[in-house]
């Protein structure tokens, strides 16, 4: 399996505002200007938090945005019910790991769900894209923690406004 971070930070590194609204982002360009739609097609599941999952639903039915995934949003309410999605609430990194080798896994979004996989040594690839935003506070791609990891830039691109950065995992003996 590889699990792949695919996602827009504002310049001061936040994923969504302090409100968890993600307005500056939609204001800043659209997909249209990336290679989005190219690396979807290369997805096989989809997986997101329940506040990702929430600013997603503004835009439309998951199941209309994400229609060729298995999509799944991690919760800790049983409240949640909408087509296209199937809830988890348990272990990140346990869920990941009985995910078949062949397929490959898109984090949406989630600083929490992002941790626990980089400190497992789970991500594989990360496509961070930067939008000319600064948004003071928020809430931050990355999340303190106890850990380090090192990645290798492989691929830097422009997209009108947009920068992206591509890092890869460096084997674990590195």
């Amino acid at each position: 399996m590889s699990v792949i971070f695919y996602g827009c930070v504002s310049l001061d590194g936040y994923l969504a505002d302090k409100n968890h609204g993600l307005g500056w982002l939609h204001a800043s360009g659209s997909p249209e200007e990336t290679e989005y739609d190219a690396f979807y097609k290369t997805i096989d599941i989809v997986v997101m938090g329940r506040r990702t999952f929430d600013e997603v639903s503004k835009l439309g039915s998951v199941a209309d945005i994400y229609p060729t995934t298995t999509n799944y949003v991690f919760t800790s309410r049983n409240d949640l019910e909408a087509e296209g999605i199937q809830t988890f609430s348990g272990d990140v990194v346990t869920f990941i790991q009985k995910i078949a080798a062949d397929k490959r896994i898109w984090l949406v979004g989630g600083g929490g769900l992002l941790a626990p996989l980089l400190e497992a040594q789970l991500v594989d690839r990360m496509y961070i894209q930067i939008a000319p935003v600064i948004l003071g506070d928020g809430i931050p791609l990355f999340q303190k923690h106890p850990y380090s990891r090192r990645f290798v830039l492989s691929d830097v691109k422009r997209y009108g406004q947009f920068a992206e950065l591509v890092y890869d995992r460096l084997p674990a003996n590195t």
